[in-house]
């Protein structure tokens, strides 16, 4: 007879010990002492627990989960927080229509599913927050159902987690439970947000890996390759949601790395492995960590791509030439070939203001005490007017030759209409960048003569092919001087009181950057009925999918570059695992109604707590080693550097990063790392309160002779009572109970709170509405 197993494998990273009872002749510990130890467990009271137990509480625990994120969902029944976006997203995608953002697809993409599932349209586009979802007739319950169903299972799968890896009942239910009432899990997992489908992503690529970790004794076996892609398809998932997804690749790839030294190792007790072998192993965890999820990842864009094929708000995110791969789009419709002695208005790609200039001058000296050419102003102008007004001119002075299209890598002079005189830069410092060159213009006699050359410009087409024709709209193009080879560019920051607060225009020596594109707005010059305006039908163009997944990869790293603008709401990573400030959700002042997105401060503060006896632990023991004081048995600091390592492994990769982003940061950046934290309280509460565990190993024969498996938490302590952990456990929820219950008015957004309700829970300072 056996030993049953309250896990379906065992525990996770533990290393072979000698074992305590009598091996048979593979060296294993025979079932019939591991029945021994079991059997007397029954007879003692507080014992762990057995499979059925685990798996009454886990659906007990589900349940809960369940209702916590489902109950009162219909309320706010209006736009919240950051569902303008994503709401809006889906009813793009429904409404097939392009639009641009900063993360991947796979999570926009779910919602616009559960949209298509009943049947909505996709007609409201979520415009602001606090419109009625009840008056636009959205099925928005729908849609907070899926983060919700998503951010239940969660809980579910942290207790998978500690259960696999071979920890005690009380263990597992306290890592699930700081999750279950946690007020920032269970609010943002009523939402139209991704956050619920990243932190789910990010909990079932820990549980596939342990779960593969496990079957190390069985390589290439079909459960051992069943585990590790998908892990790797969980991977995918996550970085598929958003990009700090990137994380639990560290995370996992770290243990990876780890585990394949230690196959290196010709000194392993499982015996050397050749190189060869070594290899089938190395390409095995690439391809099913690596390659496969860059598969799946890519497979999202493609599916991306194959929705969104109408031109949308997303189309000036992208280059002309993937613009042409959308219908209905402006560009197809509204691009006229430029023709010299044209008169046009530029538009800087990024800032939107026109080139433009007047006849005021700069002045002989800036407030840094630079001296100025005080030639006439040029500057960038967010509206429309005649002096935007330029007119292409060829470089030879006696080209009168009309018709001629302008192309890619022409030079041209640009005169300005209104003050008759020809755009130039020269090598004299501009007002903000003393290493920029100034953007002036001159008198036309003076641009043929003495300053020719500074007057002539090349027409640099972006991703251009020589002699391509250059167009209105369509062609994004860097406007090059051409003796000193800088790009004409321009910033937001506005000039002083004598620039009348417009857009420095300089030369930029980084021809490079992106924010040197511009593009030809309109011809003024030609009539509305002209015949070049004339708008034959057009073919949508094709482009490869690598190449627009390129383009796109591009835009959305660039701009996610971009978000460093400052919010009212913004934290810092060090505020995180001390809650010190939330976000502020929604509000409704008639009924003094909110949601305050933030975490529940007791689950928090005992959870960073613990990380920090964690650490204290670890450096103890290092210590205490070093001075020749070994106070753990093998088995206990095995599972404390290995299985709650990872678990602190995990913690670490997806906090750190963010201290060395420019980006703005929220508090929910932490929920990854806060799961982490109650894996690693769970673990740490069971190694202080449990006694020292039975030091054996078991192998079963499971039709194979030899095949090893490790022994579950049932069976690590068997015999010892778990008075402490549970008492542990029941103290430390009830505390997080209150907690959760102090803070739902806040999570779920009703009731009202009086004023007096309100300052009682501005515990640190917290930035509450309505408390006055």
């Amino acid at each position: 007879m056996s030993a049953r197993s309250s896990t379906p494998s065992g525990s996770l990273r533990q290393r072979n010990v000698p074992g305590t009872g009598k091996k048979n002749k593979d060296g294993a510990v025979s079932d019939v002492e591991i029945d021994k130890l079991v059997k007397a467990a029954g007879s003692k009271p507080a014992s762990n627990g057995s499979e059925r137990d685990y798996k009454i509480v886990l659906v007990f625990i589900t349940a809960m989960a369940f209702l916590t994120r489902f109950w009162g969902i219909t309320h706010p029944n209006e736009v919240v927080f950051d569902e303008v976006h994503f709401g809006k997203f889906a009813s793009y995608y429904l409404e097939r229509t392009y639009f641009f953002d900063v993360h991947p697809p796979f999570g926009k993409l779910l919602f616009a599913f559960m949209g298509w599932l009943v049947g909505y349209d996709g007609h409201f586009h979520f415009e602001n927050i606090g419109d009625s979802y009840i008056a636009n007739k959205v099925p928005y319950v729908a849609f907070r159902s899926l983060p919700a169903i998503l951010g239940a299972l969660t809980v579910s799968v942290v207790y998978l987690i500690m259960w696999e890896s071979g920890y005690s009942l009380p263990a597992c239910i306290l890592a699930a439970g700081l999750v279950l009432l946690d007020n920032a899990h269970i609010g943002q997992t009523r939402l139209i947000l991704l956050d619920a489908t990243l932190v789910f992503a990010m909990a079932c690529s820990l549980l596939c890996y342990i779960k593969f970790y496990k079957l190390r004794h069985e390589p290439f076996s079909r459960k051992w390759w069943k585990w590790l892609i998908l892990t790797g398809f969980a991977l995918s998932c996550d970085i598929s949601v958003k990009y700090v997804g990137l994380f639990a690749f560290i995370t996992i790839g770290s243990a990876v790395i780890i585990d394949l030294w230690e196959l290196l190792d010709v000194k392993r007790q499982g015996g050397a492995l050749s190189l060869p072998e070594f290899g089938k192993h190395f390409a095995a965890r690439a391809f099913g960590l690596i390659i496969m999820p860059f598969i799946f990842y890519l497979f999202w864009f493609q599916v991306h791509f194959a929705i969104l094929n109408r031109s949308g708000p997303g189309d000036d995110f992208m280059t002309p030439e993937f613009q042409e791969t959308l219908s209905d789009n402006v560009m197809l419709q509204n691009s006229i070939t430029i023709d010299f002695y044209d008169t046009i208005t530029l538009r800087h790609k990024e800032t939107k203001a026109y080139l433009h200039s007047h006849a005021d001058r700069y002045p002989l000296r800036y407030d840094d005490g630079r001296v100025s050419s005080q030639g006439q102003q040029v500057t960038g102008y967010p509206f429309n007017d005649t002096n935007n007004y330029w007119q292409v001119l060829p470089a030879g002075a006696d080209d009168q030759k009309l018709g001629r299209h302008v192309k890619n890598h022409d030079l041209v002079r640009l005169r300005h209409l209104v003050t008759d005189t020809i755009l130039l830069s020269h090598d004299v410092a501009s007002p903000y960048y003393p290493t920029n060159q100034e953007f002036t213009t001159v008198a036309i006699a003076d641009a043929y003569g003495d300053r020719a050359a500074d007057t002539l410009f090349e027409v640099r087409i972006e991703n251009g092919k020589p002699g391509q024709e250059f167009k209105s709209v369509s062609s994004h193009f860097k406007l090059i001087h051409n003796p000193s080879k800088v790009a004409m560019w321009t910033h937001t920051t506005p000039l002083p009181e004598w620039g009348h607060k417009q857009q420095e225009i300089n030369g930029n020596k980084q021809i490079a950057p992106s924010s040197n594109v511009w593009l030809v707005d309109d011809i003024p010059s030609l009539p509305a009925d002209h015949k070049r305006r004339e708008k034959p039908e057009r073919k949508v163009k094709t482009l490869p999918f690598l190449r627009k997944w390129f383009e796109l990869q591009r835009s959305m790293f660039w701009h996610n570059n971009q978000l460093t603008s400052s919010h009212p709401y913004a934290s810092l990573p060090y505020q995180w695992p001390f809650l010190l400030r939330g976000v502020s959700f929604w509000t409704h002042n008639d009924t003094r109604q909110q949601i305050y997105f933030l975490g529940n401060p007791i689950g928090w503060w005992i959870a960073s707590s613990v990380l920090a006896i964690y650490a204290g632990i670890v450096l103890a023991d290092q210590f205490s080693l070093r001075r020749g004081i070994d106070a753990l048995d093998h088995r206990s600091r095995s599972r404390l550097y290995n299985s709650t390592g990872f678990f602190f492994l995990a913690w670490a990769t997806h906090y750190f990063p963010f201290f060395v982003m420019g980006r703005q940061l929220f508090l929910h950046h932490y929920l990854p790392s806060h799961l982490a934290s109650t894996l690693v309280t769970g673990a740490l509460v069971e190694f202080i309160f449990a006694g020292e565990p039975t030091e054996h190993e078991v192998a079963s024969k499971a039709g194979k002779k030899g095949v090893k498996r490790h022994v579950s938490a049932r069976e690590r302590f068997a015999g010892q009572s778990m008075v402490g952990p549970w008492i542990a456990t029941l103290v430390i929820l009830a505390a997080v109970f209150a907690g959760w219950y102090f803070f739902l008015p806040l999570t779920y957004g009703y009731p009202g709170l009086t004023v007096d309700q309100v300052l009682r829970r501005k515990w640190l300072g917290y930035d509450l509405h309505f408390a006055k």
